[in-house]
């Protein structure tokens, strides 16, 4: 019998559900429920502090520490390429990755969502009246397939970043019909390049005109949301800029609109504000309605090589990538690298991941459950299913159960985007349905029509002796470290000592291998990224 199809349910079985993994992960020595609660309860600093033994255990293998930053998650394979390679060529080959990393089986599952190809038109045309969300649905299973199964995963954890800045809420009403299009044209394609362009390329875009208002801002009546939204979020931050900067940036952004008829940009000299502007350090005569375009893409690019957004990137970056608080020194020297390079992401990026504070960094962020989750179905090797039929339903099934872990892919109705620091995520409901998953995806309960090696290859060839001695080759297996006060306290869940004698029909290699493995992705060292 495989783990994957155990045993019907026996009164023993039912005693070690769910609730009796909560037990013993309430009792492993600075196990998950401290570090997770200590996130909900206490300042980012205390959030993401790990058990001591955690943080030594995951600074002693740089691979590892990169790999639980820079990607999804590690898996054993990816593992193996960086050693052979190195950190270094690796890194360099997936900050070029359209030349240095070839993705063909990607390229033939995306396949699968043809819709994604459609003009803003076609869309129109194509989707029935009760269908109108299909487009949208095809564009969120087809980002969660990236972010699992690419081969360029710093450029997917580049998109999510972006994605998470310039937000645009995906379903909306408002952009059933080009949600898509933003996503390619503005975050993907610029995600490693500059952005000063992407910058531009998003303000002439219907998606975030309508999502922040200024497909209908106009001379006489200028909507301010954009041009606030682009000052305290997209570029300087908060503190920068005065309230008449808000009022200006708004005239300065007039014109910039939607046709109504073809649903494409669209630049109305007749909804242009003329005369002079200044925000900030930026002026313009702005004397004719018609160069208005240009004149909104000078300012666009004034605020992108701004020093202040210069820092404001940086460190956006560097609490997503290194900590909740990073060090000043980090963020001062990304900083510099951008500006150096005109605003280019992929020399920070490669800054941020070889510094000094990064490789010290190990240990200091804790997963969001988008994160989790995609880590967990990266580590038990989860793949597509074949399919004749366009879409996937196990990957539609997970971007609904990340609505239950609440964090969606882009599901953040505000324009600020998710929170990127452990305290925010921290709470026992969304502890508990973190570690629901685990048990799910474990048991083949849950994305069953995903292929999966059955879950008994985790075990060795060679049976362990011990019962503590398999719960350390599976944790191995997974690239999960423990300390011993941990894996003992997974013996006690089985009713054994570590010293015990594991024999071949023992039912922690049986039917309880999937509350063992779960057990495994539940602890803190786990949650660690």
């Amino acid at each position: 019998m495989t783990a994957q199809t155990p045993a019907s349910p026996s009164p023993r079985g039912a005693a070690f559900a769910a609730p009796g993994r909560r037990r013993v992960l309430s009792g492993l020595g600075g196990g998950a429920t401290a570090a997770l609660a200590h996130a909900a309860a206490g300042s980012a600093a205390t959030a993401v502090a790990a058990p001591a033994a955690v943080t030594a255990t995951t600074a002693d293998d740089p691979v590892l520490h990169l790999l639980r930053r820079a990607t999804f998650g590690p898996t054993p394979a990816l593992v193996a390429e960086v050693r052979t390679m190195g950190t270094t060529a690796w890194l360099d080959a997936q900050l070029a990755p359209t030349t240095k990393v070839p993705d063909a089986d990607m390229d033939a599952l995306l396949t699968r969502w043809p819709r994604l190809g459609w003009k803003t038109w076609q869309v129109r045309e194509r989707l029935a009246p009760g269908d109108t969300w299909a487009v949208m649905d095809d564009l969120l299973e087809a980002h969660l397939a990236r972010a699992l199964f690419s081969r360029r995963q710093v450029l997917e954890t580049a998109v999510d970043f972006w994605t998470n800045h310039l937000v645009v809420p995906v379903p909306s009403s408002e952009v059933w019909d080009s949600s898509h299009l933003f996503q390619r044209d503005v975050i993907r394609r610029h995600a490693l390049g500059k952005y000063s362009d992407m910058l531009i390329a998003a303000a002439r875009h219907p998606s975030l005109l309508k999502v922040l208002d200024n497909a209908d801002s106009t001379k006489k009546a200028p909507n301010e949301n954009y041009g606030r939204e682009l000052l305290e979020l997209h570029t300087v931050g908060i503190g920068q800029f005065t309230e008449a900067d808000v009022k200006m940036s708004a005239l300065t952004l007039t014109g910039l609109s939607v046709d109504s008829e073809s649903g494409l940009f669209s630049y109305k000299p007749q909804r242009r504000y003329v005369g002079a502007l200044r925000v900030m350090g930026w002026s313009h005569a702005n004397t004719s309605a018609e160069g208005g375009e240009s004149v909104a893409g000078g300012y666009l690019n004034y605020l992108a090589n701004h020093p202040a957004t210069a820092t404001r990137i940086a460190t956006k970056l560097a609490t997503r990538f290194v900590s909740d608080a990073p060090p000043a020194t980090l963020v001062s020297t990304l900083a510099q690298v951008y500006l150096a390079n005109a605003t280019a992401i992929a020399p920070v990026l490669r800054a941020l991941f070889l510094s000094p504070e990064f490789a010290a960094s190990a240990g200091l962020k804790v997963r969001t459950p988008y994160e989790d989750a995609l880590a967990t179905v990266r580590i038990l090797g989860l793949t597509p299913p074949p399919v004749t039929t366009s879409g996937d339903s196990d990957l539609r099934h997970l971007v609904w159960t990340l609505h239950g872990l609440g964090q969606p892919p882009m599901g953040w109705p505000a324009p600020n985007g998710y929170p990127d620091v452990a305290a925010a995520w921290g709470g026992a409901t969304s502890t508990l349905n973190r570690w629901n998953f685990h048990l799910g995806v474990a048991g083949n309960w849950s994305l069953t029509s995903m292929k999966r090696p059955a879950l008994s290859t985790m075990l060795p060839a060679t049976l362990p002796a011990t019962y503590g001695a398999l719960v350390t080759a599976l944790a191995s297996k997974l690239l999960v470290t423990l300390t011993t006060v941990q894996r003992d306290a997974i013996c006690r869940f089985l009713d054994h000592a570590p010293t015990d004698a594991l024999t071949a029909g023992s039912a922690a290699v049986t039917w309880r291998l999937p509350s063992v493995v779960a057990l495994l992705l539940d602890s803190p060292n786990f949650a660690i990224r």
